[in-house]
């Protein structure tokens, strides 16, 4: 008796030169992935979004960017934009609603557009071992409802995706050891991030 196989993750990397090229590039790559997966209906946003990003990085940064995407079969797709600068747009920076940029203003809008068009959307810095920071977006897929998001209690992003990165080991029945060491990084983070003083070391 033939068995069904559940949907399997997929993810795709695309590391793109500081090129005014790059987001042209990023377009029909992002175009060709989601076509070959069923996943036309979203393309057309996930393509201006990304577009939008992945040229944020070319424009505000020196170096070269990357372009991460990332897929569990009929769930939400999820892009990320790699870049070299640790500065994050005062948009990906909090949440909440943004205001409206001014008639006459020349920057803002596109990182606008990911506000209002993606479910979700966030960034991540890192410490000293790795530097640049990832602005990310995730589209949920237009036939499948997904449950809703995990909130923290802190209002951290980082605390978020810690929380996904557990539930999908979970879901996915991996190795025990992987769902421990998952549970314990949040653990960590919360208690190192927002239980413990930060001190003012100089």
């Amino acid at each position: 008796m033939a068995t069904v196989s559940p949907p399997q993750p997929w993810s795709y990397l695309l590391e793109l030169p500081r090129d005014a090229r790059a987001p042209g590039i990023a377009r029909v790559t992002l175009q060709a992935v989601l076509d070959s997966h069923a996943l036309s209906e979203i393309a057309e946003k996930a393509i201006l979004l990304t577009s939008e990003l992945v040229t944020n990085a070319h424009r505000h940064t020196d170096g070269p960017c990357s372009l991460r995407l990332h897929c569990r079969e009929g769930d939400r797709l999820r892009v990320n934009v790699w870049d070299t600068s640790p500065v994050v747009p005062v948009l990906f920076g909090r949440r909440g609603r943004t205001a409206e940029p001014a008639a006459h203003a020349e920057a803002g809008r596109g990182l606008r557009i990911v506000e209002l068009w993606a479910d979700d959307w966030g960034c991540h810095t890192y410490d000293r071992r790795r530097f640049g920071k990832t602005l990310w977006f995730e589209l949920a897929h237009p036939q499948r409802k997904t449950a809703p998001r995990w909130i923290s209690p802190a209002g951290c992003t980082d605390c978020v995706d810690l929380e996904g990165a557990r539930r999908k080991a979970v879901a996915e029945k991996r190795a025990l050891e992987e769902i421990q060491d998952a549970s314990i990084a949040i653990r960590s983070h919360f208690r190192d991030t927002h239980l413990l003083p930060q001190w003012d070391v100089r």
